[in-house]
């Protein structure tokens, strides 16, 4: 059936026109001003934004980890993400010590298959880098996966200099690309320890473990990396302004570096911490939340397009399963749920107070993830022969958030109360309206995407 969506204004990274959008199936047919279709279900959306659906390319979805497994799986964190304008997450699959790349990509298809309310991708979180790992990775592109993780911290996780200088020489030559948490292991490590010794083990010792300059450290350490091996690398959830310093002197250099950051780093700041019990565990993430001079520096840096993404790294507990930690921080699992409140939390506190623009926010959260990982035009715009993936999006309306109308199963958001401007109205994923006045109105029709390579300049 063919739905016309007349009198809305496309958002793209270039700029904002009142056209009328044709969906024919599954993919957009016609794009302009004052289209006639016969036998045509006509929406009218006057007034509204249209943005491409979001792309959320840091999710962790039931995912083991801190001895528990977060508390969104694939069927509540999609049904919250759509909720929010996300039409496609991309996840980490995640290979345990042991696994193959293979077994870890299939336990992963697994976990997603017709759970998902939003369409999904993998990026392959590598934690044991090997011979026999190497020779998978041809077969990883050939299943769509292109992209890869890798971790500078966390036991469970951590590759040495060694084994990431093989990773990225071996995906230079194919092609592909590596997002890498950046923290020093060892300051962190020593830093716990002194802290364990005072026995100051609460949630306020948490960001005095992993200073920014664990961060800046560790970008500097993967970029000299990179320069020597001549490849680019994504710097995932940057938190501090030394580690976006970092960044730009690489740049400077010639290094290609792309950069996502998330919006606890752009809206929350270190001073959570210092509330005491759960209202301070609430906040434990890694990095950490930072002072404002950081969100600051972050946001500048966005509206200067020196950050080039913006997901969530979404990875929800409930307050039960942070609790755990409350006597230890270091046993507390690491995560916030925000997977439902980035698109409307950039277009209130980016777009309306005139950080970014509204063609920045498009490129942010749509077109840039999509070129970036390798699923641009087909995801990330509004243009002839594109996924029918539209949020919609009323800049008039008023909110504030909640964990009461939320979908997430954590039982808190990081935001609780924060007053809002403007409403994701409709979702459409691939043709099919999903979302309705707010709400999921057609779930699991999320399929998986396979991805090419990198676009992104």
């Amino acid at each position: 059936m063919n739905i016309l969506l007349r009198g809305g204004t496309v958002v793209s990274s270039t700029g904002t026109k009142k056209q009328d959008v044709l969906i024919n199936g599954s993919k957009i047919a016609k794009v302009g001003r004052f289209l006639n279709v016969h036998d045509a279900e006509i929406v009218d959306v006057s007034g509204k934004l249209l943005f491409p659906g979001f792309i959320d390319a840091h999710t962790h979805f039931d995912l083991e980890v801190s001895d528990t497994v977060t508390a969104d799986d694939f069927e509540s964190g999609t049904k919250a993400a759509v909720c929010g304008g996300t039409t496609t997450i991309v996840d980490f699959a995640t290979q345990n010590k042991g696994e193959s790349l293979n077994q870890a990509l299939n336990n992963w298809h697994i976990k997603a298959f017709s759970k998902s309310s939003c369409d999904y991708a993998f990026h392959m979180a590598i934690s044991d880098f090997n011979d026999s790992v190497k020779e998978e990775l041809c077969s990883m592109f050939e299943q769509g996966v292109s992209s890869f993780k890798a971790y500078m911290t966390y036991d469970a996780m951590i590759l040495s200099d060694e084994k990431l200088f093989d990773l990225l020489s071996t995906l230079k030559a194919l092609g592909g690309i590596v997002g890498v948490h950046c923290e020093n292991d060892g300051i962190i490590k020593a830093l716990t320890k002194q802290q364990r010794e005072n026995e100051t083990l609460c949630s306020k010792t948490h960001p005095l473990v992993r200073p920014s300059l664990c961060e800046s450290e560790a970008i500097n350490r993967l970029l000299s990396i990179a320069k020597a091996v001549d490849i680019p690398v994504v710097i995932v959830h940057l938190s501090s302004k030394e580690g976006l310093e970092e960044v730009r002197k690489f740049r400077a250099e010639g290094t290609k570096v792309y950069v996502e950051t998330c919006p606890q780093y752009l809206l929350l700041d270190d001073s959570r911490y210092e509330q005491e019990g759960l209202e301070g565990a609430k906040f434990v993430c890694s990095p950490p939340l930072r002072k404002k001079e950081d969100s600051k520096a972050l946001w500048h840096a966005l509206k200067t397009g020196e950050i080039n993404t913006v997901a969530t790294d979404h990875c929800s507990f409930t307050l039960e399963q942070k609790s755990v930690g409350l006597q230890d921080f270091s046993k507390m699992p690491n995560g916030l749920p925000s997977v439902e409140t980035r698109g409307i939390l950039m277009y209130t506190y980016g777009v309306c107070k005139r950080r970014i623009s509204i063609e920045q926010m498009c490129k942010l959260l749509c077109e840039n993830p999509a070129k970036l990982y390798g699923m641009y035009p087909k995801k990330g715009a509004i243009k002839v022969g594109s996924d029918a993936d539209i949020v919609v999006l009323d800049p008039k309306a008023d909110g504030f958030i909640t964990k009461n109308t939320h979908h997430s199963k954590a039982d808190y958001t990081p935001y609780e109360g924060v007053r809002t401007k403007g409403r994701v109205e409709s979702v459409y994923l691939r043709g099919r309206e999903v979302v309705k006045n707010g709400e999921v109105v057609l779930e699991k029709k999320g399929k998986y995407i396979k991805r090419g390579k990198s676009t992104l300049n």
